[in-house]
This record gives structure tokens, sequence and C-alpha cells, in this order.
């Protein structure tokens, strides 16, 4: 069975250089950054009719801000590390080499120690 489109192929994602300048991430509470804010960058590999399915290489650098999950994603951590705290204080650390789910609803604060760079899928 066909389907159709292109196969995209990022080669060693890891090291890909083709990224572009996704802007800036508010810290949490919407509030001014302390010293400089979290800077984004990816690059799209596929998004589907109405932005849904998503997938893509985004990289952030260090900063924290309020993070709210809106459909599932599903993530495998290059590189870099980070922490994840949910509204109860629970705390999930990451580290490149990891993958993660994030389910639909998921609501805290992401802070980025060291520079992430992770591969996402978004449905």
């Amino acid at each position: 069975m066909t389907t159709g489109g292109t196969v995209r192929v990022i080669r060693k994602a890891a090291e890909a250089r083709e990224l572009v300048d996704w802007g800036s991430l508010a810290p949490p509470g919407g509030g001014p950054a302390i010293g400089s804010a979290s800077r984004t960058r990816g690059v799209l590999l596929h998004k589907g009719p109405g932005g849904s399915p998503e997938a893509g290489i985004w990289e952030c650098t260090p900063g924290a801000w309020d993070c709210r999950v809106t459909r599932d994603e599903f993530c495998h951590f290059l590189s870099g590390r980070c922490v994840y705290t949910d509204a109860s204080g629970e705390r999930t650390e990451i580290a490149g080499g990891d993958i993660a789910f994030f389910p639909a609803g998921w609501a805290g604060v992401c802070e980025v120690i060291e520079t992430v760079r992770k591969v996402y899928m978004i449905r």
C-alpha cells in the first residue's frame, strides 16, 4: 500500500546545522526573564493538515518557562539536560539519550539546565 508523499531525512540529527530561529520563551508566570530568556530553534520535518501531526528537531538554550502540553508529544532527547516539574511538584529529570512521552493536558514548568536538542512527534 502506498500513501504518497516524500521521505524526508535529517542526517546526524544530533549535529544538524539547518535549524532556524523559532524565538524566545517567556519565563514562568510570564514575567521578565532573569538574565537571558531561553531561545529556541528547530527544523520542521513534517506538519500534517491542520497542524497535526507534527515532527521535527527542537533545540532550546538554558532558562525556564511555563509549559502546557495541548497534544500528546513523544520526544527523544539527543543532548542536554532539563527538568520538568508538574503542578504537584513532581520533578522529572531528562538528559541526552532519554525518551519521554508528555500526555495532552500536562502542565508545569520546564527548566533547561544545559542546551537541549530533541526529536519530537506531536499528534
